[in-house]
């Protein structure tokens, strides 16, 4: 036991931790008693106010032991004075670097679960897989933006309306089914998404965020007041469904032979929903080959340099202009890819299903994830939609969407703390001059002359 040492933090971090837990109780206490606590409901034609101090009592005691643990635990990180920090990566930096080595591996694997889900599993689940891809797809489209272009865009959901109506107005007015509508919906939202970035060449950091967030809101307001067009608050409905060159998934059809019919198959809805889902799956895995391969050429290399700094991007001779619409244009093409199969899937769309709180949504899913991360992406998804299915999951809990907005914010300031760059965030370069075993030796100066003098040997 001699050479065993305690790591006990002093008594004034403890009292300090303490304080500090105390005051952050007492915040939470006086925010969330008149927006929780007290709560107006209707009952017999008239308003009563119902309480709810236990939720406010669960919250305030969260809150305390959040900010007690969080305290003690960046005391114990902090570096005391007189001592040198430790180097070497974290155990999530190893992690995220091993995942980083491994991703094809993990790649092939994950395909090879996704691709057996709809056959070992029921309907729910793989609606549920279904709209775990659509978010995949989104935060692999924005990916492109924020994530190796270093854009902040706050309006992504807006090139998803896009596409999304592109392929109701189409289907519904000029009689063009699924497979035709879904080039021009990734058309339409390009250029939309070049329009937006044409106004915002000289923005950077929160400016750009803001004029971003207005145009996915002007965005909304138009199809909410464009009634002629859009139908305004009632959507629009009647939009066909996929078909398998032609073969409806339907129990019967006036046109000709159904997919079941023609197969000799007996109908069953899981029919639809499997083909649902291979459909997105397919646009996502596009989605990924397509960023991949674009990050390892010239453009892709230019959108992180331009990421790292675009003051030296453009030193170098890079045209700041066009790679920036290029990164805008590219990644609301695959949003309009995921709007438009959102369109047909359901057959009904409204400018309710395009709000920010979507924007937000898709953006938390490439910082939780880590930007620039591939299959971060697919992680953060996976939570995040979870999150959204859990009051049907914990139902017992009560109405646990409520808190959806809360849990989002709390997980972000984790995050921030924790891994301010994301879960899986792990940045390598695209290309290695030398290869991965470094510059060759007979390339290396290996004398004092040659180091004097600048000459190799």
């Amino acid at each position: 036991m001699a050479g065993f040492k305690t790591a006990a933090l002093p008594r004034e971090g403890l009292s300090g931790a303490f304080l500090s837990a105390l005051a952050t109780a007492v915040v939470v206490l006086v925010l969330t008693i008149p927006t929780v606590g007290l709560k107006t409901d209707e009952s017999g034609g008239s308003l009563i106010v119902t309480r709810h101090f236990d939720t406010v009592a669960w919250l305030v005691g969260l809150a305390f032991v959040g900010r007690l643990v969080m305290s003690l635990f960046m005391a114990r990180r902090a570096v005391k004075p007189g001592e040198q920090k430790k180097a070497g990566p974290s155990a999530m930096d190893r992690f995220a670097a091993a995942v980083a080595r491994n991703g094809t591996k993990i790649g092939a694997v994950g395909l090879v679960i996704a691709v057996l889900l709809p056959f070992v599993t029921s309907n729910y689940l793989i609606d549920f897989g279904t709209n775990v891809l659509i978010y995949v797809m989104l935060g692999w489209g924005l990916n492109i933006v924020v994530g190796l272009a270093g854009l902040l865009d706050l309006g992504y959901v807006a090139f998803y309306a896009v596409g999304a109506y592109t392929v109701a107005l189409l289907a519904t007015n000029v009689g063009l089914g699924f497979w035709a509508c879904l080039p021009l919906a990734g058309l339409f939202a390009a250029a939309f998404g070049v329009v937006l970035g044409f106004p915002v060449l000289r923005l950077r950091g929160d400016y750009l965020a803001i004029v971003t967030l207005g145009f996915g809101e002007i965005i909304r307001l138009v199809l909410l007041n464009w009634q002629n067009v859009t139908n305004g608050p009632n959507g629009i409905g009647g939009i066909p469904r996929p078909t398998l060159f032609g073969l409806p998934f339907a129990a019967h059809s006036a046109t000709g032979p159904t997919f079941a019919e023609f197969f000799g198959l007996e109908f069953s809805p899981s029919q639809r929903f499997i083909f649902l889902y291979f459909v997105i799956l397919a646009l996502a895995l596009l989605t990924n080959f397509f960023t991949i391969r674009m990050r390892r050429l010239p453009v892709g290399r230019a959108w992180e340099a331009l990421r790292e700094d675009e003051i030296a991007c453009r030193a170098i001779g890079i045209n700041a202009t066009n790679i920036k619409l290029s990164a805008f244009a590219i990644g609301a093409m695959f949003a309009g890819f995921a709007g438009s199969f959102f369109a047909t899937r359901l057959g009904f769309i409204s400018p309710e299903s395009f709000t920010f709180t979507e924007s937000a949504t898709i953006l938390a899913i490439v910082v939780l994830g880590g930007m620039g991360s591939q299959l971060g992406v697919v992680l953060a998804a996976i939570m995040l939609v979870s999150l959204n299915e859990a009051g049907r999951w914990f139902s017992f809990l009560g109405d646990i969407a409520l808190y959806r907005p809360l849990i989002y914010g709390g997980a972000m300031v984790v995050i921030m703390l924790v891994r301010p760059r994301g879960l899986l965030a792990h940045r390598q370069p695209s290309i290695l001059l030398h290869g991965s075993d470094g510059p060759k030796e007979s390339l290396v100066p290996n004398d004092g002359l040659a180091a004097s003098t600048g000459e190799l040997p």
